[in-house]
């Protein structure tokens, strides 16, 4: 049965990998139209997102990359970004 949300109720919910690591929370949405286009994710401490991205505050996450949304978001591993402050180029 598909549950409907309100958008506002996302805000601040923790948001994890499929691979169950924990990511970050939402901070806030971008609409187009009448269609949700994205997620922007702030990274937390202790986040993968503030080890990967170092001082950046965040990444936007396209909707398509969302898996489940309930009492926390599940997300794809492709919303990981590459290339990095943490990554070499050896």
């Amino acid at each position: 049965m598909l549950k409907m949300k309100k958008v506002t109720d996302t805000y601040d919910l923790m948001v994890y990998t499929d691979g169950g690591d924990y990511f970050g929370d939402i901070e806030d949405t971008i609409v187009s139209g009448n269609k949700v286009f994205g997620w922007k994710i702030k990274a937390t401490k202790n986040s993968f997102l503030s080890r990967v991205l170092g001082n950046a505050k965040g990444v936007i996450v396209p909707h398509q990359l969302v898996k489940s949304i309930g009492d926390v978001f599940i997300i794809s591993k492709n919303a990981i970004p590459t290339g990095g402050p943490s990554e070499s180029n050896e």
